[in-house]
């Protein structure tokens, strides 16, 4: 990988902050109190896929829907394993709308699955980082890109090798695409890892970073997910910090949204809707929220839904939207896939 100059923009930050809020100060208001909002979602469906005889659903740590409407779930090797070390089975698995099982891959391709992202053009960016016993591996530390059929495309970051350089990651969890094809990594889990936005061309050649430990503006307690709104303003999941921060493309400040509570992924879709799973929010690390689905604006940060949890103790960390309004989220303890079809 080509190494270009690496850049940071924390230093100036706190003046952004000042200047650059779109008129919502740092702070920006949502409606109503916390879990107030109404619940547009009937009752999920429990189990809306249908798995390959023999082949239990494992921690689902990645769910994304394609264009043709074909559900894609990453999972740790199915069982109840919290990693793929010492695994062949596919970490990869299709579903098409109707939650028919279609195909999967990735045997052996990764010891920790966390995170899935398909791009605009359906190929699929998979995130290996750690876990468990798969520090002794020579693997995890990496993005990578596969088309829908399999084929590996692309890796970023260097195999089983932790580190905060151009060519390094600690702990990866999320990976977005830009329309530019650009590419930002959200490298860091909390903890001894990394709390960092890298980006990089379309072809894997390292542009800037931005980000430290810390609870100010620019800073990070967990880069946990990432998405882009229509304007490209990149928006940051800082779970560790209750927050969603909104930078531009080069890492300037513009605004923390602390109204959809503690964000463990963000999925906003092609008319600025912003769906928010939090599921750590209690009564100890953000009193008043609970643990839910929570749907707004991107374009203002007001929240319009809530949609609560009906399993708060299982861990649902993740949301995606198919075109038709469907929603689905995953869990990772409680090991399923939910749907969620409007009233």
């Amino acid at each position: 990988m080509l190494q270009a100059r690496r850049r940071s923009f924390v230093g100036s930050v706190a003046l952004v902050a000042l200047v650059s809020s779109g008129g919502h100060g740092v702070y920006a208001q949502g409606s109503g109190a916390p879990n107030s909002q109404p619940n547009p979602y009937q009752h999920p469906i429990e189990e809306p896929l249908a798995l390959p005889e023999g082949r239990e659903m494992g921690w689902v740590m990645g769910v994304d829907v394609d264009g043709d409407g074909n559900v894609w779930v990453f999972d740790t090797c199915g069982g109840g394993f919290q990693d793929c070390v010492g695994s062949t089975e596919p970490s990869v698995l299709k579903f098409d709308a109707s939650g028919n099982f279609v195909s999967s891959f990735g045997g052996g391709m990764v010891v920790h699955p966390h995170g899935l992202y398909i791009d605009d053009d359906g190929n699929l960016w998979v995130l290996d980082g750690f876990g468990g016993n798969a520090e002794q591996t020579e693997q995890g530390h990496q993005v990578h890109k596969f088309s829908p059929d399999g084929e590996l495309l692309m890796s970023l970051g260097t195999a089983g090798v932790k580190g905060n350089g151009s060519s390094t990651f600690n702990t990866p969890s999320d990976v977005l695409v830009a329309r530019n094809g650009d590419i930002f990594v959200a490298d860091g889990h909390g903890g001894d890892t990394n709390y960092r936005i890298v980006r990089f061309t379309s072809d894997g050649t390292f542009v800037a970073e931005w980000g430290t430990k810390g609870s100010g503006p620019g800073q990070f307690g967990s880069t946990h997910s990432v998405a882009m709104d229509s304007q490209d303003r990149l928006f940051v999941g800082d779970r560790g910090n209750n927050r969603i921060q909104i930078f531009d493309q080069d890492g300037t400040f513009l605004d923390e949204w602390r109204q959809f509570g503690s964000p463990s992924e963000l999925f906003i879709d092609e008319n600025d809707v912003l769906y928010v799973a939090d599921s750590t929010s209690n009564e100890r690390s953000n009193p008043g929220y609970d643990r839910g689905i929570r749907i707004g604006s991107a374009r203002d940060g007001t929240v319009t839904s809530f949609v609560p949890d009906p399993e708060p103790g299982a861990a649902q960390e993740l949301v995606v939207v198919a075109p038709d309004g469907t929603m689905y989220t995953g869990y990772t303890i409680g090991r399923s896939v939910k749907k969620y079809i409007k009233n």
